[in-house]
Parts: structure tokens; sequence; C-alpha cells
């Protein structure tokens, strides 16, 4: 499942709903698509840390993450170009 998730946010942006860690929802649209290379330094090696994904909010323009085991739907939105 991270596997299909991450190769979506690399396509365009998604819209991910989730279970926050206070167990509030959450709605992000969110993309790992056409980022700077210092993003890449957000993926952790801790293998605690592997269910947890970084990504780009392209509604707050800032760095997020979120955990797969806490999502409720994922879907495609749509490539940056698209608009």
């Amino acid at each position: 499942e991270k596997t299909h998730i991450v190769e979506a946010l690399h396509q365009g942006v998604c819209e991910v709903t989730f279970t926050k860690a206070d167990g509030t929802e959450r709605v992000m649209k969110c993309t790992l698509s056409n980022l700077p290379n210092h993003g890449k330094q957000l993926l952790s090696e801790n293998p605690a840390d592997r269910d947890v994904i970084p990504v780009w909010d392209v509604e707050s323009l800032g760095w997020k993450s979120f955990n797969v085991n806490s999502v409720k739907s994922f879907r495609k939105l749509g490539s940056l170009l698209d608009g």
C-alpha cells in the first residue's frame, strides 16, 4: 500500500484523509512531484518511521507527514500541470 501511495504522490497531487496522532481527522492535498532534492532528506532510515510518508502540502506550502496505517482514504487529483 505504501508503495502505491508514494508512486501516486510522485505523479501529481493527491488527497489524503487520515487520522492524526491526536485522534482528529485531517484532509490534505499533497504531492512529491516536481520538488527540490532537499525533500529527499526527509525520508527517514529509522525502521520505526517506515510507515511515515513525508509530503509537500500544496495548500499550506510546507512539509507534512502521515502514517500509512492511519489513512482512511486516498485519491489522485491529477498532475501539477493540470492546474
